[in-house]
């Protein structure tokens, strides 16, 4: 799977907005790195109030991506390369300039109010109560004119659908059978987790009736078709994700669950106070996700996202070590069990972007959160920082094509401003040198392809307690995959467990030097990772 943020990805007329005829352009180029499977963010009819999340038409294209017929040749392109469209579903809200939306406003009468989530005001005639947006503020908006307010679990001009209504529910179904029939492979399902939302017991996500729709929805839509499904479920705990992915539930394919993201943002402000990465706690939780989808569910692998920063920067060294340790990032992505998702430039290893100035960001959630922040008292420098470490604009500076002017990504002036290292980090200079970072990727994903073991191999874990390694076997039929991976800048002296002295095997992959022998004790490098083929052991 390979996610294109297309406002970000690739500009074909100069507008300095990336775009479906952008993407056509380089379908060749992912073709190449061997994916199968192409994520849209949305490129539907929308206002843009949040890059279009929030949507006007979910059956037109917004005009700066394109037209309904370069959608059709997209797919059609695409299918010729090889490579399925996957499209953003985003249902648990539209934009305000929906026309349900806009009729709801007319009347309280109107045949389309119902659709959307409205109560009376409190007794001192403010909001209902006390629910937050994620974008900071009221999650309630008072119409002025019939005296209601309406939910947004977003921003003010998000408001949010009631999935109570049958209506809704039948609106939407028959919207993504016609996306079917044009041929696309499957939804990526937007905070799916809160469509089962219980408003008046302020319960927002995981409600009660959330795995009732979803089934619904899977029988009334794609489930007949064989599509892929992802949901993007924030709260999901292993125990959700098993009802959302077991096969016998008939729900999604798959989830995206971010508890090894949220690990290490502060406990008051969330990600805008960056705690230190810990291995450890790292370990344990991708360990728990992997025994608990053992056997049924699957799990939906991935470091970074449109919503995330740079997984380099995040996880690895951005800096020093950029290329090897994203190397050993993809491998440990990789070789993990599930499904992994490579996000736009991080074949290439793009970084985090540290702009100067807060007017140089154009994300929604980090400006109206710094506002929120400064007028409460945090620095402008501590925001900075947040948003720096953790801000959503780090994942959508355009994509880094090559040195010229831009990074190749438009002729005319970006909606957002290029990652000033784009002169050195680039596809054009990465396609150039056999041991860059897109090749690691490249290799990984065609071992992805060769080997049954990546895919159906059991995951077990070692050296659990080491705080520098993470380490695991995955075992299918009589072979055995050892995995290896220095998550730190510090040279490491490993000591191998007893099983795995003196084994000679085949070396699938590897970021420094070949290795072709487990020793007793092993001599890593800084974020050196490889992976060795044995026998079973």
């Amino acid at each position: 799977m390979y996610q294109v943020y297309p406002r970000s990805f690739m500009d074909s007329n100069g507008d300095g907005i990336g775009d479906l005829n952008g993407i056509i352009n380089k379908l060749g180029y992912l073709q190449r790195l061997g994916i199968t499977l192409l994520w849209l963010s949305p490129v539907y009819r929308s206002p843009m109030d949040d890059n279009g999340y929030d949507i006007s038409d979910y059956e037109d294209i917004a005009d700066i991506f394109g037209s309904m017929g370069d959608m059709a040749r997209l797919i059609s392109e695409a299918r010729a390369h090889d490579i399925d469209i996957m499209m953003d579903l985003v249902v648990n809200h539209t934009s305000d300039e929906h026309p349900w939306f806009i009729d709801a406003l007319s009347s309280k009468n109107s045949d389309y109010r119902d659709f959307y989530i409205w109560r009376q005001p409190a007794a001192d005639g403010g909001p209902p109560d006390d629910t937050r947006s994620h974008f900071g503020g009221s999650a309630w908006t008072l119409d002025s004119a019939s005296g209601e307010y309406y939910l947004h679990q977003f921003s003010t001009r998000q408001p949010d659908l009631n999935w109570e209504n049958p209506r809704v529910r039948e609106a939407i179904h028959a919207m993504m059978n016609r996306w079917l029939d044009k041929g696309i492979g499957g939804f990526r399902m937007d905070v799916i987790d809160l469509i089962g939302k219980e408003v008046d017991r302020q319960i927002m996500a995981n409600g009660r009736h959330l795995h009732l729709y979803l089934h619904q929805m899977n029988r009334a839509t794609f489930g007949p078709r064989g599509s892929v499904t992802v949901g993007e479920t924030w709260s999901a705990t292993p125990e959700d994700a098993l009802l959302y992915s077991a096969e016998e539930r008939e729900e999604l394919t798959m989830v995206f669950q971010f508890e090894h993201i949220r690990l290490f943002w502060d406990e008051q402000y969330g990600k805008w106070c960056n705690q230190p990465f810990d291995l450890l706690r790292f370990k344990a939780v991708i360990d728990k996700w992997q025994t608990a989808l053992a056997d049924r569910g699957w799990n939906s692998l991935f470091w970074s996202n449109h919503d995330l920063p740079r997984a380099v920067s995040k996880f690895g060294d951005d800096g020093q070590y950029r290329v090897v340790s994203a190397k050993m990032l993809a491998t440990a992505l990789h070789c993990l069990k599930g499904t992994p998702y490579i996000y736009q430039g991080e074949e290439i290893g793009m970084t985090n972007v540290s702009f100067a100035d807060i007017t140089d960001y154009r994300d929604i959630e980090s400006l109206n959160l710094y506002q929120e922040r400064i007028a409460e008292g945090v620095s402008h420098e501590a925001m900075m920082e947040g948003i720096h470490a953790n801000g959503r604009d780090n994942a959508r500076t355009p994509m880094q094509w090559d040195s010229s002017p831009h990074a190749g990504f438009t002729t005319g002036q970006p909606w957002i401003g290029v990652n000033p290292n784009y002169r050195t980090v680039n596809v054009a200079a990465a396609l150039d040198d056999p041991d860059s970072v897109f090749y690691h990727y490249q290799k990984l994903v065609a071992l992805r392809k060769q080997l049954p073991l990546l895919v159906h191999g059991d995951f077990r874990q070692i050296l659990a307690d080491h705080p520098q390694v993470f380490a695991w076997l995955r075992t299918f039929e009589d072979r055995t995959l050892v995995v290896i991976n220095n998550f730190t800048a510090a040279p490491v002296t490993l000591a191998m467990p007893d099983n795995l002295h003196d084994r000679q095997g085949q070396c699938v992959i590897s970021n420094y030097a070949s290795r072709e022998r487990l020793e007793s004790t092993m001599a890593l490098q800084p974020y050196e990772s490889f992976a060795l083929l044995l026998e079973r052991l």
